[in-house]
């Protein structure tokens, strides 16, 4: 799971230009359009991140790649977070100026609150809500990631009537502060997922399953060979509902391309001006001959270029469309992009696989197609998050894209260095047991299914399909009877598809949202009474983000960490008290 770089790119942004226009005497005032300019740019880097992450290591876990190739990642991720880009912009008008679907991008929203605190003047107390949470989240990395006092997760499993139960959380106040900004609805809805997959699940599935493992250990592996294939086929249908969905909003964005005179008028404002449709048409076209070509130096075969060719174009604007509008339902750190990718690599290996292509050849070729419809997926949402708040504080959309395609460019540079000094780096490499790239081993898994010795367990994602499509009737009704708890399916699928750990801090993040806002006067706007309860949440994202990155840096220095051995149940002691501190704070403090 990706948490959105949007809330620690502003915060940094934002503390970066008020210490440049302090050492130069220059008004406080004025600068929110340029910490939003650089939250948009800075953003673009955990799109591709995520995309790249969940993709590429499969072709080392397959074998087919002994090392991550420069020059290959780097085009998939540059022109993967391009087509993202690019495909999304029509869609600007459907999803965040008009919003017929409602969407709330909570995310957006709460960047647009940071950069608002942070660009007030000096009187105001507002960045020090950004500023404590700074200090909380990044306190917690250290203790748990460097010190190693706090534990990162606590869990357990007992056997009960032959019978695994499951139950953990990850100790993560970043994970609680997404809960927090995404609101109890779709907290509880990932909570749901979890579940059912976990806990009534694994209790099903674990019958007579005896590998002779810890029960600890047994749950983990019936959840990642059979309860994520019921997120799979799960997040199949969510995928599919979603398109149906925004239907209109993709008719509405292929009009808005063909349509030059709109969107290159000169009457149009600052605010409402987009890359114009002409350059959005060359831009895609030479973008897709580049993908195209980098199909036939791969796949060393003009044909199957061709096909996957057209099979991505077709993949990636479905699912930037898809992403737009997912996250707009639940925040960018909770957009499915894995499971949208996952049906890109049923799709595409289904139908290589009936066209008769096999062996390594095939599964270059889907995962391939998959690396870069998942970039796409990713970075339009990263971008549709980013104008959203752009939209709040007035910023101008052509400027943010310009942005986008420049942070774009230049993270897709270190995507390869990166991946190849973790491979190098960690005992066992990417997909060993340290850094066991789940997304990529599953994809690896789907591929070899198809074109190798593997086997796809079909029956669970029947499964998942029939619970999908249950979902979301259930669903159906709730919004025909205008319910506002709604059984939106992606976040339940994700739920399954993730580690329970995961879902229960969201949940506690959602739960405080809600109490909070029955705690005040229910006359205010909700995102005006959560406010401050935003900034500390934003403030806890990005400081276990720099901590991270801090840690990262002081690693390259040959300090892994400075563990202090302790009593496992002291251990375990410190961490729960410290973790209900952090919840009884954020809402305190909110």
């Amino acid at each position: 799971m990706t948490v959105s770089a949007s809330i620690p790119a502003a915060v940094l942004g934002m503390l970066l230009l008020r210490y440049i226009r302090t050492i130069n005497k220059e008004s406080d005032d004025g600068f929110i359009l340029e910490a939003n300019q650089i939250q948009t740019t800075a953003s673009a880097g955990v799109s591709l991140a995520a995309g790249i992450i969940f993709t590429m290591p499969a072709l080392i876990i397959i074998g087919a790649w002994e090392r991550f190739d420069f020059i290959i990642t780097t085009l998939i991720a540059f022109t993967g977070g391009l087509l993202g880009i690019l495909f999304m912009i029509p869609m600007r008008q459907v999803f965040i100026v008009k919003n017929d679907h409602n969407l709330k991008y909570p995310e957006g929203l709460a960047c647009a609150s940071v950069l608002n605190a942070g660009t007030e003047s000096k009187e105001s107390n507002r960045a020090m809500y950004i500023i404590k949470g700074t200090l909380v989240g990044g306190a917690f990395k250290a203790l748990i990631s460097f010190l190693g006092i706090l534990k990162n997760i606590l869990e357990g499993a007992i056997i009960l009537n032959n019978r695994i139960f499951y139950f953990g959380g990850d100790i993560s106040p970043a994970l609680i502060a997404v809960g927090y900004i995404v609101k109890l609805n779709v907290a509880i809805l990932i909570f749901i997922g979890g579940f059912l997959g976990w806990i009534i699940g694994i209790p099903i599935l674990s019958y007579g399953f005896d590998s002779g493992a810890l029960p600890i250990e047994d749950a983990w592996n019936i959840w990642s060979t059979k309860i994520r294939y019921i997120g799979v086929g799960t997040m199949v249908i969510g995928g599919i509902s979603s398109i149906f969905r925004v239907r209109k909003g993709l008719l509405d964005a292929v009009i808005i391309l063909f349509n030059n005179k709109k969107t290159n008028s000169i009457n149009i404002s600052d605010t409402s001006r987009n890359i114009s449709s002409k350059a959005i048409n060359i831009l895609s076209f030479l973008t897709i001959i580049l993908i195209s070509s980098l199909y036939i130096y791969i796949t060393k075969n003009i044909t199957i270029a061709l096909v996957t060719t057209f099979i991505m174009i077709l993949m990636a604007f479905f699912f930037t469309a898809v992403a737009s509008y997912i996250v707009g339902l639940v925040g960018n750190s909770n957009s499915p992009v894995s499971g949208m990718t996952i049906t890109t690599v049923l799709f595409t290996g289904g139908l290589l696989y009936i066209f008769g292509f096999s062996g390594t050849e095939g599964m270059i070729a889907t995962l391939g197609v998959a690396a870069i419809v998942c970039c796409a997926a990713c970075t339009a949402g990263d971008v549709c998050n980013d104008l959203k708040t752009g939209h709040i504080v007035g910023a101008s959309p052509y400027k943010q894209q310009i942005m986008q395609i420049m942070g774009v460019a230049v993270a897709s540079l270190i995507m390869a260095p990166i991946l190849q000094l973790l491979h190098e780096n960690t005992p066992g490499g990417i997909g060993g047991k340290e850094l066991s790239a789940p997304q990529a081993g599953l994809f690896a898994s789907l591929v070899n299914g198809f074109f190798g010795d593997d086997s796809i367990p079909w029956d669970m994602i029947e499964i998942g399909l029939l619970l999908g499509l249950f979902i979301t009737v259930c669903d159906f009704f709730l919004e025909l009877k205008n319910y506002k708890f709604r059984l939106h399916l992606m976040p339940i699928a994700v739920g399954i598809y993730l580690p329970f750990g995961l879902s229960t801090p969201i949940l506690l993040g959602g739960l405080i949202s809600y109490f909070v806002q029955n705690q005040n006067d229910s006359q205010k706007s909700s995102d005006k009474i959560l406010d401050n309860g935003l900034l500390l949440s934003s403030g806890l994202i990005a400081g276990e983000s720099l901590m991270g990155l801090l840690l990262a840096f002081i690693a390259s220095l040959g300090i892994n960490n400075l563990f202090i051995d302790m009593p496992l149940g002291i251990s375990n002691f410190l961490t729960f008290a410290s973790i209900s501190f952090v919840i009884f704070w954020l809402y305190y403090k909110s």
